[in-house]
C-alpha cells in the first residue's frame, strides 16, 4: 500500500512481535506512515535519523527501562506525543508516564480503534505545530527524491585516491584521516574506495570536513549550507536525514559511527582520528 509522504509518521516500539506488526499494518491502513522496532534502544535510534509525529512506546520492554526511553526521546524530539501501552497499568506508573510527558496511557489489551482515537487525539493537541513539520518534511522528501535522480557516476581520478597530501592536489580536495572528499565529483574516497555522494550529502559533509572534531548544532549546519535560520527542531528534520544516509555510505558500522559522531543534545562532529 502506498503512503502518502505528507501522512502524520507513527513509531510503535514492543517487544512483543506480533502486536507489534499487527499495529503497524492496522496503522498504515488507517493512513499513517508506520514502523515498528523492538526495543527502547532501537525507537531512540530511529528518533536520532528522522522526525516522527507519536510513538507507541510499551513501558515495560526488555532493556532500557521505558521511562528512560521517553526522557531521551522528549530530548531528541521535544514534540513527539507519547503514548503509553502496558500490560501491567499500576498507579505508579500512570503518575511516571505523565510526569515524564506521555499524552495517553493505554491498557492491554487494547483495540485498534482506542489506538487510532488516541493518536488523533494527540495529533489534533499538536496541530499547530505539526502542519509546518509536515510541510517541511513534504519540502525535504521532494528534494531528496530530485538529489537522487540526479546524481551521475562519475570516476575518481588516480591523483585523488586516499593516499597522503601532494602538493599539486586539486586545492578543492579535502582530506581528513582516513576521507579524502571531492565535491566538484560528488565523491569521497575512504582507503581507495570511492563512493557515491548527492549534492545535499556533500554539502553537509563539507562542512563537517572543514571543521573536524568540532561540535555543530542542526542550526549550525542548515545556516551555513542553505542560509536557513530555522527552528531547531527544522534544522533536525532537514539535517538528520542527510546524516542517517551518510552513515549509511561512509560508516563501516552505521549504528556506531567512527567518522561522523552524535553530541547527544549538541550536534554533530566529524572525528579526525
Amino acid at each position: 500500500m502506498m503512503q502518502d509522504i505528507d501522512a502524520p509518521r507513527v513509531l510503535v516500539a514492543d517487544d512483543e512481535a506480533n502486536i507489534r506488526s499487527s499495529l503497524v499494518r492496522a496503522l498504515e491502513l488507517s493512513g499513517y506512515r508506520a514502523i515498528g522496532v523492538a526495543s527502547g534502544k532501537d525507537a531512540l535510534a530511529v528518533l536520532d535519523q528522522a522526525v516522527y509525529d507519536v510513538m507507541l512506546l510499551d513501558i515495560k520492554m526488555p532493556g532500557m527501562d521505558g521511562v528512560e526511553v521517553m526522557r531521551r526521546a522528549r530530548q531528541a524530539q521535544p514534540d513527539l506525543m507519547i503514548l503509553v501501552l502496558t500490560g501491567h497499568a499500576t498507579l505508579e506508573s500512570a503518575i511516571v508516564a505523565v510526569k515524564t510527558g506521555a499524552v495517553d496511557y493505554l491498557l492491554k489489551p487494547v483495540s485498534v480503534r482506542d489506538i487510532t482515537e488516541a493518536i488523533a487525539h494527540a495529533l489534533k493537541k499538536q496541530s499547530d505545530q505539526a502542519r509546518p513539520k509536515r510541510l517541511l518534511r513534504t519540502i525535504l522528501d521532494t528534494l531528496q527524491q530530485a538529489e537522487n535522480s540526479s546524481v551521475s557516476v562519475e570516476k575518481f581520478e588516480s591523483d585523488t585516491a586516499a593516499s597522503p597530501p601532494r602538493a599539486d592536489a586539486k586545492p578543492s580536495l579535502l582530506r581528513v584521516g582516513a576521507l579524502a572528499l571531492d565535491p566538484e565529483k560528488r565523491l569521497v574516497v575512504i582507503d581507495e574506495r570511492p563512493i557515491e555522494l548527492t549534492e545535499g550529502e556533500i554539502t553537509i559533509l563539507t562542512l563537517l570536513m572543514k571543521q573536524p572534531d568540532q561540535v555543530l548544532s542542526c542550526r549550525d549546519l542548515t545556516q551555513a549550507a542553505w542560509h536557513y535560520d530555522l527552528e531547531e527542531w527544522e534544522a533536525q528534520a532537514l539535517v538528520r536525514p542527510y546524516i542517517f544516509r551518510l552513515r549509511q555510505k561512509i560508516e563501516a558500522t552505521p549504528g556506531d559511527p567512527k567518522f561522523i559522531r552524535t553530541v547527544r543534545g549538541r550536534g554533530y562532529l566529524l572525528a579526525s582520528a
